[in-house]
């Protein structure tokens, strides 16, 4: 893995970058941050189809102690996984629309789980001011760059902590 820190002036965010080769270096990454979780933390997933939004929250799911078979909620939009050390709920939005209302996501954001949202852009006004986004470029068939940008201090301090 590579690792890339960048600081930008103004109001702009931090942003890190972290270079993957496989599978296996994503479920890292996902478990080092899942490490610093902390009740009604929201990750927002960014890029495009197979580029391992679903990968990264299986590993962050695995070391939650979650033993359900984690798999992308796309046609569910939002799979509840309580059995891990606190709950997760896995939303897909890619198949929402816009203007749907009805599912309380900001509820979600207030329950005292993790919430991992894939397509997260999709309701972009709907997200909490505080989240971590993180989004996944694909190089080549093995290798994303990961480029995560924290909003807020709790998850800035997560950044600097382990990436």
């Amino acid at each position: 893995m590579e690792f890339k820190y960048t600081s930008r002036s103004g109001d702009k965010m931090d942003e890190y970058k972290i270079t993957v080769r496989s599978e296996k270096e994503t479920i890292a990454v996902a478990q080092n941050i899942e490490s610093e979780k902390f009740p009604n933390m929201v990750i927002c997933l960014y890029g495009e189809l197979g580029s391992g939004k679903t990968v990264f929250t299986k590993g962050f799911a695995s070391a939650m102690e979650i033993e359900e078979t984690i798999t992308s909620p796309t046609f569910n939009i939002i799979k509840e996984y309580p059995s891990g050390e606190l709950p997760l709920y896995h939303m897909d939005v890619y198949r929402l629309e816009e203007s749907d209302e009805s599912i309380g996501f900001n509820d979600y954001f207030n329950k005292g789980g993790i919430s991992i949202i894939e397509w997260a852009d999709i309701i972009k006004n709907k997200l909490p001011e505080e989240r971590l986004d993180i989004k996944f470029k694909v190089i080549d068939e093995d290798t994303r760059v990961l480029v995560f940008m924290p909003h807020g201090e709790e998850y800035e301090e997560i950044c600097s902590a382990v990436l």
